[in-house]
């Protein structure tokens, strides 16, 4: 893998990562992750319909007139949408259940979007392949570490195991709308220090 390649692959995932730095998908990011499992639902639903969809667009992209070129992402980010809503519905009915309205949504992602006009439709479908695997990792680990943050602090669990007992005391502002806030402008300055720390 050449350098650019890897660079590529690894920009999504701490030096860009789309939730941390680029603050992008946020909705999804604040509204699901109130458990470590939903953060990886979330998560990864959001890396297949981005991995296939810039693909997609990569391969049409000399196809596509320029005036309707929004449109015609937004249709190819419906397609593969529908059919992660319905595998997840199928094999997954209780996280379907939990994730709800959020995973229609994912269409409508500033990832999903930002991703096929700034990469997609400017390179090839290998590189954007590529582009979508690091920015998709990246946003599955920041949903997944948020939700544990909160389901950890908020409920004394990881992963739903409980390891405190029933009637311990947890924060629960956690798993309140409120805690999304705080666990993630926490996550948010650790992650920029160490990135400033790096440079």
């Amino acid at each position: 893998m050449n350098k650019t390649s890897y660079e590529n692959l690894t920009r999504g995932i701490f030096r860009e990562n789309p939730t941390f730095v680029m603050l992008l998908g946020m909705c999804p990011t604040l509204g699901v992750t109130t458990s470590a499992l939903n953060g990886l639902g979330m998560g990864l639903a959001t890396l297949f319909v981005l991995l296939l969809s810039n693909c997609a667009i990569s391969a049409v992209k000399s196809i596509i007139p320029d005036k309707i070129r929004i449109p015609c992402f937004i249709l190819i980010a419906a397609t593969f949408v529908t059919v992660v809503d319905l595998l997840i519905s199928a094999y997954f009915p209780t996280l379907h259940a939990t994730l709800g309205i959020f995973i229609p949504l994912i269409v409508v992602n500033c990832l999903i979007l930002g991703r096929a006009e700034a990469f997609a439709s400017k390179n090839n479908v290998f590189q954007s392949a590529l582009d979508a695997l690091g920015m998709g990792i990246g946003f599955s680990l920041a949903l997944t570490l948020l939700g544990l943050i909160r389901e950890v602090l908020g409920n004394g669990s990881a992963f739903g195991w409980k390891f405190v007992s029933e009637d311990a005391e947890t924060m629960m502002l956690f798993i309140m709308p409120p805690g999304a806030f705080l666990a993630l402008a926490g996550l948010i300055i650790i992650i920029n220090q160490l990135r400033k720390d790096k440079k």
